[in-house]
């Protein structure tokens, strides 16, 4: 009869990962203090010998607490606010409360160990699932309910809601050629976001199918913020043969555009047609108002919570990864090139 393997203990992570005790505890309790790279090893050897700390011990895995967590990037972006609306209109009127943290201002290379630090903290303790909102992290190791929304990378390995980013990106070139663009410059986003790179490639297929050979110097790589798409139209506007109509990847990356389009002097849509994608509420009361491509981003929320309320009550999703339908919003940014 074989013995049961004693649970490691905090000292079995320290050595593990050649770090002091104190060092793991600051991990656990999310502390500063510790270099990102030392609590990613300590994180790493927390998964690979199933530690668990004295919280997730006490906790009773039988029990149901009816509190719905939500981890995100920062709730200052156009994009997070959409989605908490979203998951907060499906909350409304079950019995779930939701509990939502934030990664504030950490550097990228913090966020994906964070992300798995709030995971181990909250697991069947203190909610009963987790929706994750663009992670850094594309793997995450846990047994409990989890949803993701907008992954970095299209998995069936975790149940996650995306937009049909394709399919927006080529409607929008489609309506870009339609109006008979030819020169049509492009703001991406984040590096290696799946989504990000289904909406280049939207804007290099519909090239491709007229025809029209991809210009380097029409691509500029942004961060989906409105300072990246500032920039990016300046690098546009600089060039001796410029963009008639930039396609931005979000309507963040358009506004910015259009921001440069006015200090540059050219108007919107007479001398640049500007479209975006996502349709924030931003979108509709610029001057003029931004065409773009509406990817619902509050019914992404409300998917995530349903199946993750599937995956807590024990129910089979009908599919581990749930698309949004996009709809092309024509409104007063896009025009016939002069």
């Amino acid at each position: 009869m074989s013995r049961r393997r004693p649970k490691p203990t905090i000292h079995d992570v320290a050595n593990a990962a050649q770090v002091s005790v104190p060092t793991v505890s600051r991990v656990l309790n999310n502390r500063y203090g510790v270099a990102p790279q030392t609590a990613a090893r300590v994180q790493q050897a927390i998964l690979e010998l199933g530690y668990e700390s004295s919280l997730a011990a006490r906790g009773m895995r039988g029990a149901r607490t009816d509190v719905i967590g939500l981890i995100m990037p920062d709730m200052d972006h156009s994009y997070a606010i959409e989605v908490i609306r979203g998951i907060s209109r499906a909350v409304t009127g079950t019995k779930y409360d939701l509990l939502a943290m934030t990664c504030g201002r950490k550097l990228p290379e913090e966020r994906g160990v964070w992300e798995q630090q709030q995971i181990q903290r909250l697991s069947g303790t203190i909610v009963d699932g987790i929706i994750l909102v663009v992670p850094d992290a594309d793997e995450f190791r846990t047994d409990y309910p989890l949803v993701v929304v907008d992954p970095y990378r299209q998995s069936t390995a975790c149940p996650s809601v995306i937009g049909a980013n394709l399919e927006g990106a080529a409607a929008a070139m489609n309506y870009l050629t339609g109006l008979g663009h030819r020169r049509i410059g492009f703001v991406g986003g984040v590096r290696h976001l799946q989504s990000a790179e289904r909406r280049y490639q939207g804007y290099t297929e519909a090239l491709a199918a007229l025809d029209i050979a991809l210009d380097p110097d029409l691509v500029a790589t942004g961060d989906f913020e409105r300072d990246g798409g500032f920039m990016a139209a300046q690098q546009f506007f600089a060039l001796d043969d410029p963009p008639t109509a930039v396609f931005a990847a979000n309507d963040e990356s358009a506004l910015g555009v259009m921001d440069a389009a006015v200090a540059a002097g050219l108007r919107v849509p007479h001398d640049l047609s500007v479209i975006g994608f996502d349709n924030v509420p931003e979108s509709a009361f610029s001057r003029p108002a931004l065409t773009t491509v509406d990817q619902s981003i509050s019914a992404m929320g409300e998917a995530a919570f349903d199946m993750l309320i599937q995956l807590i009550e024990g129910r089979p999703l009908e599919s581990r990864i749930k698309r949004i339908p996009t709809q092309l919003i024509i409104r007063d940014s896009c025009g016939a090139p002069a």
